[in-house]
């Protein structure tokens, strides 16, 4: 199974497991995603739930091949969107465990999550335009939050990667942890949280978040339309192109 989940001690975990192909995501993948973390939301036996990948790689971001013939676009019931709901929409505490290369969706999915924990080796990015395309998940809107928009801009307009100390520096993540520790230690922050009234962490959450949900899907929905639009244009498919034959892509023909 590309996706592995777990239930113990009322933590929910689902685990990127295409390492093969570096946990790059499929839309299937997306969608046993969204069905656990559905099942986890009302499991009243779930009380905290982490989101992890292997030492080496948390995940490439979305499958390329896989993405072109199941494009996201404004459809809301496709498997991303269906995931990217039931994680924005979580009231259960969700606890992320990043080693490797968190690349897209990889970084963007992190702003939904409550603790963040980084390996020392994690590198994160976010691409989009580098691939002719906009940025999704609401990024455009809680990158600039979490970070300011100097830093936001930095990281979104160039697309390039950033360490660990710099994701932790600019409030990203929660913590760095040596790599060979940061399964056990996002467990054990995890089983921290399972031991706490349910109820109190429900309601810190969403007093936390505040109004944001509402704001949150409407900010998706707009980089959804672009996103879909920009998908077919020549610069998203000279980017994709010059993937796979594996060399840089030429912009300098588009205006």
């Amino acid at each position: 199974m590309d996706i592995l989940t777990s239930k113990a001690n009322g933590i929910l975990t689902i685990e990127f497991n295409r390492p093969d192909k570096k946990n790059a995501i499929t839309s299937a993948m997306y969608q046993l995603m969204a069905d656990a973390l559905k099942d986890g939301e009302s499991d009243a036996a779930v009380r905290a739930i982490v989101l992890i990948g292997k030492p080496e790689i948390f995940t490439a971001g979305n499958d390329l091949e896989d993405f072109m013939k199941n494009p996201p676009g404004p459809v809301g019931d496709r498997p991303v969107a269906q995931f990217m709901r039931a994680l924005s929409g979580a009231s259960k505490p969700v606890v992320a465990a990043v080693a490797g290369a968190a690349v897209g969706i990889g970084t963007t999915l992190l702003m939904h999550c409550d603790l963040v924990y980084a390996a020392d080796n994690a590198k994160f990015s976010m691409p989009f335009t580098q691939l002719g395309l906009c940025p999704e998940f609401a990024s455009s809107m809680l990158f600039p939050q979490m970070v300011g928009y100097q830093r936001a801009a930095e990281k979104l307009l160039l697309g390039e990667a950033f360490s660990a100390q710099e994701a932790l520096q600019m409030g990203l993540v929660s913590r760095v942890v040596p790599a060979a520790e940061l399964a056990a230690f996002a467990q054990g922050q995890a089983a921290k949280l399972a031991a706490l009234p349910a109820s109190s962490l429900r309601v810190t959450k969403r007093l936390m978040k505040g109004e944001q949900g509402e704001a949150i899907t409407a900010r998706m929905a707009e980089e959804n339309k672009h996103f879909g639009t920009m998908l077919s244009a020549p610069e998203a498919k000279e980017a994709f192109t010059a993937f796979f034959e594996k060399r840089k892509p030429d912009f300098t023909k588009f205006s």
